[in-house]
C-alpha cells in the first residue's frame, strides 16, 4: 500500500517538499538530488519556482524544438481532447493519420508507412525488430559512441557506461565511427578519419558474418555522445558497405530530427537513403511522448501478409498525434527549420567558435543548427577532458545568470529550442562566455 497522502497535507501545495518525498528520479542516486522546481515556460524561457526567468540552452532533453507553451500546439492538443481523448491502434483515426502523413512527408522518397511509439527508445526497439524480421538474421551493429534508449534491446545498441549494467539483450556488436578530435584511427584530416572509419566498419562486418548482421544502427548525429558531426561522405560510405552485404541501415533521428540541425531531418544533409528511419523528440517537441518508425517501402510491405509481431496500447495516442499535426504543421508555417539553420550558421556558429580563442579550457567547438558541443580540456594539447568539479561549476556559473547549460562529461551541450532569436542566442552565449570566465576557463 503506498503512502497515506493524509499525512503529506502541511506539504501538498509545496512542488520540492512533495518531489523529494514520492518521486524516484532516473539516471540519479536518490539521497542527495535537489531538483529545481519549475513553473511554466514560453518561447525559449523557464520560470522557476523562485520567480526566476531562465534562457534554456538545453531544450530539457533536447526535445523542446517547438519552443515551450506554443499556442498552436496547446491549441491542437485542445480540439483533440474535446473530439477523442483515447482510442486503441487497431482503429482508423484522422489524427493519427494525418500525423503519419506529415512524418512520412519528411522522409526520403519511398518512406510511406509509420509505425507510432510512445518514444525513442522503443522506436528504436521496433526498428531493430523490423530489421530482423525483414532479414532472417540477429546482429545489429552500433558505435560506442551513441545513445539510443533505455529500454531492453535499445540500452544494448548504445555504447556509454549506461550499457554496462542493463546489457542482456544478445546480438549486439559495437565498433568506432568518426570523431576526428579524438581520432580511433590515427587521422589528421576529416578525409583520413572517413576512410579509416569506413574501413574498420568492413573489417568488424566482414569478422562478424555479413549473413549475421541484420542492421547497422546509426545516430545521423551523435547526440548525447558528443554532437559529433560526421564527414560528409561518411554516412554514403556506409550505405554502400551495407547494400555490399545486403544488410538494413537504420538511422536514429530521435534527437537530430525535426529542426534540431537545420534540416528536417539531419540525413537530409547527407545526401544517403537508410532503409529504416527511428524518430520523436522534435516530432511534437515532447509536449505529449511519442515517437515512431518510418520504413522504407520494402521493408513495409514485408508485413503485407505476415503478422509484425510488436505493438502498444498507445501507439498513436491521439493526444499525442494532435500535438505532431500541430507541431508540424506550425514549424512549417513559421519557418522553425529555416531558422533553427540561420541561426546555427550566423550565430551560434561563429559566436561560439569565437569562446575558442578566449578560453584556453576549450578544446574543440563543433555543430550545426541549434545543435552544438563546447568540448572542455585540462589542456589542449593533451586533450584530457576537464574534470567533472570544474564543469559542474561552469553550469552554476551560468545558473547565477540565468542561463540552463547542460553538460554531459566534458562537453558543454548548447542545444535550444528551433524558435530561439539571434538576440537570444547572443544572450546565452554572452552568458556562457562569463560562466567560463568565473570558472577559470
Amino acid at each position: 500500500m503506498g503512502h497515506d497522502l493524509s499525512q503529506d497535507a502541511e506539504i501538498w501545495d509545496d512542488a520540492y517538499k512533495l518531489d523529494r518525498a514520492h518521486v524516484f528520479h532516473s539516471w540519479h542516486a536518490q539521497r542527495n538530488l535537489d531538483p529545481t522546481e519549475v513553473v511554466t515556460g514560453h518561447g525559449v524561457w523557464l520560470k522557476y519556482g523562485d520567480g526566476r526567468e531562465m534562457l534554456d540552452f538545453t531544450s530539457q532533453q533536447v526535445n523542446v524544438n517547438i519552443g515551450y507553451q506554443h499556442p498552436k500546439v496547446i491549441e491542437g492538443i485542445k480540439k483533440q481532447a474535446e473530439l477523442l481523448c483515447a482510442i486503441g491502434p487497431d482503429y482508423a483515426n484522422l489524427a493519427r493519420g494525418r500525423a503519419a502523413s506529415l512524418v512520412a512527408r519528411r522522409a526520403p522518397e519511398g518512406f510511406d508507412k509509420v509505425f507510432f511509439t510512445n518514444a525513442g527508445a522503443d522506436a528504436n526497439e521496433n526498428a531493430m525488430r523490423a530489421a530482423r524480421l525483414f532479414t532472417g538474421r540477429d546482429k545489429i551493429l552500433s558505435s560506442y559512441r551513441c545513445y539510443h534508449g533505455n529500454t531492453g534491446a535499445a540500452i544494448s545498441a548504445t555504447g556509454d557506461w549506461r550499457r554496462k549494467p542493463n546489457d542482456y539483450s544478445r546480438g549486439h556488436v559495437h565498433f568506432f565511427t568518426p570523431y576526428l578530435y579524438r581520432s580511433e584511427f590515427s587521422a589528421t584530416t576529416q578525409e583520413e578519419e572517413c576512410e579509416r572509419a569506413l574501413a574498420h566498419l568492413e573489417h568488424v562486418i566482414q569478422f562478424e558474418g555479413p549473413d549475421t548482421i541484420a542492421a547497422v544502427l546509426l545516430e545521423s548525429v551523435p547526440g548525447t555522445a558528443g554532437i559529433i558531426i560526421p564527414p560528409k561522405d561518411y554516412f554514403k560510405g556506409v550505405r554502400e558497405i551495407t547494400k555490399k552485404y545486403g544488410i538494413l541501415m537504420i538511422t536514429d533521428e530521435v534527437m537530430a530530427g525535426f529542426g534540431r540541425t537545420g534540416f528536417w531531418f539531419a540525413l537530409d544533409d547527407y545526401d544517403y537513403t537508410p532503409d529504416i528511419i527511428s524518430f520523436a523528440k522534435g516530432c511534437n517537441s515532447g509536449y505529449v511522448p511519442a515517437g515512431g518508425v518510418i520504413m522504407s517501402d520494402p521493408v513495409a510491405h514485408r508485413f503485407d501478409d505476415i503478422v509484425f509481431p510488436g505493438g502498444l496500447t498507445y501507439s498513436g495516442h491521439p493526444l499525442a498525434m494532435g500535438a505532431i499535426v500541430a507541431t508540424q504543421e506550425a514549424m512549417e508555417e513559421e519557418h522553425i527549420v529555416d531558422n533553427a539553420y540561420t541561426i546555427g550558421k550566423d550565430v551560434l556558429g561563429p559566436q561560439l567558435t569565437a569562446l575558442y580563442d578566449k578560453h584556453s579550457k576549450i578544446g574543440e567547438v563543433r555543430g550545426k543548427g541549434v545543435f552544438w558541443a563546447v568540448e572542455m580540456v585540462a589542456d589542449r594539447t593533451t586533450k584530457e577532458p576537464l574534470d567533472d568539479a570544474t564543469m559542474k561549476q561552469i553550469v552554476a556559473e551560468g545558473n547565477k545568470r540565468g542561463l540552463i547549460l547542460g553538460v554531459h562529461n566534458n562537453r558543454i551541450h548548447v542545444t535550444p529550442p528551433c524558435v530561439i532569436s539571434a538576440d537570444e542566442a547572443t544572450q546565452g552565449v554572452e552568458i556562457l562566455d562569463q560562466a567560463l570566465t568565473a570558472a577559470g576557463c
